[in-house]
């Protein structure tokens, strides 16, 4: 959904403001202006977050590939480094996701609803950890635990911000200082299929700022709980944390 707002003009105001001094139209017009830009900014800000509150009501699953260009912020005058990864996404609420990357190297992130699996392809090593020691104040919160506004708003400070590149945006600040996150900024869209997730963009305590664009998100398909599921391969070094 697209908001627009459009410019406040002259003749708009009305008639009689024009029968008063020159400074008071200097005066008059300009104020005129303002309270129309802020009504406006109110506005688009409304339906970024009711844009999001329709994404965590109303997709309960989800399944897309993605792009992930992670950046980290120059040293000494160098150049910033930039890592770009692709995999696929999907996800159940509550609670159910998995992140699988193909490229450059393959890791999963999978979350069975209890616990968060960290599967490094190559090194054949797992992580296992208590899914609600690591979710609150994580992007995966945001896109796959919560099930309405309020829930998020229990976890984060929810700010609304101006429409962009089509997309209505939100960014999240965790309430919890613990963490190693600064910041989840979340980008949906509405379309005919419903409301889709289009981008996140966190950046961590380091200043590092990690974009995730996602493609051909499929809205609600059909998806079993038992897809979710993870057994550390034969031979695996498994760390149960």
């Amino acid at each position: 959904m697209t908001t627009r707002c459009a410019a406040p003009q002259g003749n708009t105001v009305n008639m009689t403001i024009f029968k008063i001094s020159n400074l008071s139209k200097l005066l008059v017009v300009p104020v005129f202006a303002i309270i129309s830009i802020a009504a406006c900014a109110q506005e688009q800000g409304a339906t970024a977050l009711k844009s999001l509150e329709n994404f965590v009501k109303n997709t309960k699953s989800g399944r897309a590939t993605f792009t992930q260009v992670v950046t980290s912020p120059a040293k000494d005058g160098q150049t910033p480094k930039v890592k770009t990864s692709t995999g696929t996404f999907e996800f159940l609420r509550p609670n159910r996701f998995k992140f699988l990357y193909k490229k450059p190297f393959e890791q999963s992130i999978v979350s069975d609803g209890q616990t968060l699996w960290l599967h490094d392809v190559d090194l054949n090593q797992v992580t296992a950890r208590k899914l609600a020691q690591v979710l609150n104040g994580t992007p995966a919160a945001v896109i796959a635990a919560a099930a309405d506004l309020k829930g998020l708003q229990a976890d984060f400070t929810l700010m609304p911000l101006p429409e962009k590149a089509g997309l209505q945006w939100v960014k999240a600040v965790p309430k919890t200082k613990e963490g190693q996150l600064q910041s989840i900024t979340v980008g949906v869209k509405l379309t005919d299929r419903g409301t889709e997730l289009a981008a996140l963009e966190i950046l961590d305590s380091f200043g590092q700022l990690s974009v995730m664009t996602f493609s051909q998100f499929e809205v609600n398909p059909a998806v079993s709980a038992s897809s979710f599921q993870f057994k550390p391969p034969a031979g695996a070094d498994v760390s149960r944390q």
